[in-house]
Parts: C-alpha cells; structure tokens; sequence
C-alpha cells in the first residue's frame, strides 16, 4: 500500500485481506461485511473450492475453522491495524481517482474473484451520459444529449449504439469479419433495420444474426438491451467509430480517430500467385485498425507497393505473422527511415498542390490514406511545426476519422 501511494499517489483501502500466504493461505477478511472467507482446496480437478464464510466477531470458530494459532492470531492483529490506521472507504475519492479498492484473490485457484465482481458492481462508475451529434439542416452539428435521462422517460427511444472493435477472420473457413458494437440507448431485434452515421443518403441496414462471444463460443442474440455488446456481420461498410442508429433525426457519437503514425514500411507478397489471398488479408487487417495503409498519390488503381503506418514497429510483426498464418502470404517488409512523423492534410488536394508549387514542402512525401485523402511524411518533428506554422491554410493534423460516405 504504501509502494502504491509512493509511486501513483494514490491511496489505496483493502476490501479484502489475506490470511497467511503461499501453501498457508486461508481465506480472506472481507472488510465490508467484516465476514472471514475460509478457501478450502478441492483436491479433485476442475471442481470449485469449498468455502466457508465466517462473522469476523465469531472467534471462536475462526480459530477451529483456521486451525493455524500463528496465522489467526496475525488476522485478529491486522484487523486491529487497518482500522485504526486507515479513514473509511470514499465512494466519492474512488469516483475521482483519488482512492481506490483492493483486493487479494487468486484466479488460479478461482478464490476471492466472486468478492472482488460483487464490489465493483456496488462501487464502480455507473454509465455516464454521452454526447452525440444529430443533423441540423443537413449540417452535422454537436449538441450534448442526456441519452440516460431523456430515455429513462421515454417509454420507446431509438436505438443506438457505436462500432467500438473490428474482428477479421474468427472463422477462417468463411473469411468473416465482425463489428463489435455497444449498445447505447433502445433495444436491438433480430432482423432490425438501422441507418449508418456516416452514410450521405440514409440507406438501410439489416441487422441479422448478432452473436455475443464468449470465448470459442457464438450464441445467437435475439435481444439487446443498453450496455450489451453485441457482433455483427459487416458488410464492408462499418469502421471503428461509427454509430448505428433507428428514428427519424441522423444521429452521431464522437467518433475513435486514428492517431499519427511513426513507422512506415513497403510490404512486398513474395508469392505472386497468392496475390488474391494477400490483398483480402491485408484490406481486412486495415479495416480491424491493426495497422494503417498509405499509397502514393499517382497509384491510383492501387497496384504499386502499399506503405503500412504504424505507431511502433510491433504492429508490423503483428500484420507478418497474421498475413502469414491466417492468410497463407508470406511478406517482407521495406522500411522507410527516412521520416518519422505524418500529417493530414484537412483542407484537401488544391490547398496542398498550391503549396507544393511554391516550393514549402521540400524534403517531403506525400501520400493518401486509404479513403484518398493528402497525407505528408515529415523527416522530424522540427520540419514539420516549421510548415504548420508557416502553412496554416494546409489545416495539417496528427489524427483523423473516416469519412462520410
């Protein structure tokens, strides 16, 4: 406790405290309910744990049920330590970061985890409200929108939820791609019709066989209800971000952006006849998030080398050994040292072919990202504050979301 306070600053106050340790560990003192937590191993496999729960003023048949005098008697002298020295639990300085529970279990041995569920339920964060955009005279504009509040005395609201996660190739014998959602507000059907944030004209779309995962295991959900995390099957159209909603007023949550990346590399598929496996891998691992994809501006029907962007280099092992084990191409890799730092340019092409003819941004590389949109390599840092400070009609950015549709 003491190592916590030192290196976060951060108080700490045992919800549950151990007794005895290594082959002598016993059970727990749960702080709460001041009730003792007995584990008594189960010496057949795969069986739980017998526990036994034991009022904290019983000492009697805590020193029987214990059978240890040494460990006993340190339980009953650490009880006497922690209340007195430490000021009560805070829900409030828990909320703001200032305190926080702790507790000791094992999830080898599947004790004290139960304990430890129970008390995040009662004293962790309840779901906050969220602010959303909605369409103004066909103009998006921000408004903050009590959805928890407004709901509450709302006998139907809408349904909404956002695209938080993207998974590729769950199963490898159909290629699937999922998008993982959580639901906001409203209640999913099986075979329900949503509208998609990002969508121009408000096509439909149907949201059939959602799954919840656990695991290996799939179930089909047929309901959903706010705060479910749900997958669906997507159809090329969904990125991280994206919110799906059903009413009458085009809805948006604040979207995920993509951070600046640091890393570039060519990637070449060494295996020109496994050309087709190559690039279904690669445009699924970029719609998952795992890696960014740039190409240079004249290849426009994306036939040259594709340039991976990452924030370090462990996204390009990742994206090798995927390409490689899920979707049988072996690649290498071309690094491309010479920048380190990328920018979007959010005013688009003409502002930066102006620019260029000017002669601002020599010593430069200027690429698109995969929804065509001007993006510049910079060698450093320095190169690059030079030409936002000099070039501010370039509108240069280190993020960026996708765009409408």
């Amino acid at each position: 406790m003491d190592q916590f306070f030192e290196m976060l600053q951060l108080e700490t106050w045992p919800v549950t405290w151990p007794l005895g340790d290594g082959d002598r560990f016993k059970g727990v003192l749960e702080r709460l309910t001041n009730t003792v937590y007995i584990y008594k191993k189960n010496e057949k496999r795969g069986k739980k744990s017998e526990i036994v729960a034991i009022p904290f003023h019983d000492k009697e048949k805590l020193r029987e049920t214990i059978n240890d005098e040494e460990i006993f008697q340190q339980l009953l002298s650490d009880e006497e330590v922690l209340a007195g020295s430490l000021p009560p639990l805070n829900p409030e300085l828990i909320l703001t970061g200032q305190q926080s529970p702790l507790f000791f279990c094992s999830a080898g041995q599947d004790f004290g985890i139960d304990l430890f569920l129970d008390s995040f339920i009662k004293l962790g964060a309840k779901p906050s409200d969220i602010e959303r955009t909605v369409n103004v005279n066909g103009k998006l504009e921000s408004v903050e929108n009590l959805i928890s509040k407004t709901d509450a005395n709302d006998s139907s609201p809408p349904f909404s939820a956002f695209i938080f996660k993207m998974q590729a190739n769950l199963d490898p014998k159909h290629r699937d791609r999922l998008a993982f959602l959580r639901i906001i507000s409203g209640v999913y059907k099986k075979g329900m019709k949503v509208k998609h944030s990002r969508s121009r004209v408000e096509k439909l779309y149907t949201l059939s066989n959602a799954m919840s995962l656990f695991g290996q295991n799939r179930e089909v959900v047929e309901v959903g209800y706010p705060g479910d995390v749900i997958g669906i099957n997507n159809p090329g159209s969904f990125a991280i971000g994206d919110t799906l909603y059903s009413g009458t007023n085009r809805l948006s949550f604040p979207g995920i952006p993509s951070f600046s990346p640091e890393k570039f590399a060519y990637i070449r598929n060494t295996n020109p006849g496994n050309y087709k496996s190559f690039t279904k891998g690669l445009s699924q691992l970029i719609d998952e998030g795992a890696i960014q994809l740039l190409r240079h501006r004249g290849d426009e029907s994306g036939t040259g080398l594709p340039i991976l962007a990452a924030v370090g280099t462990l996204q390009f092992d990742v994206v090798l050994n995927r390409l490689k084990h899920e979707y049988h191409s072996d690649c290498t890799l071309e690094y491309i040292d010479a920048y380190t730092v990328a920018r979007w340019v959010s005013c688009g092409w003409e502002v930066l072919d102006e620019c260029q003819k000017k002669g601002k941004l020599l010593n430069t590389l200027v690429l698109r990202d995969r929804w065509q949109r001007p993006v510049i390599l910079f060698m450093n840092s320095w190169s690059c504050e030079r030409v936002e400070s000099e070039e501010k009609d370039l509108g240069l950015c280190d993020w960026s979301i996708p765009p409408l549709i």
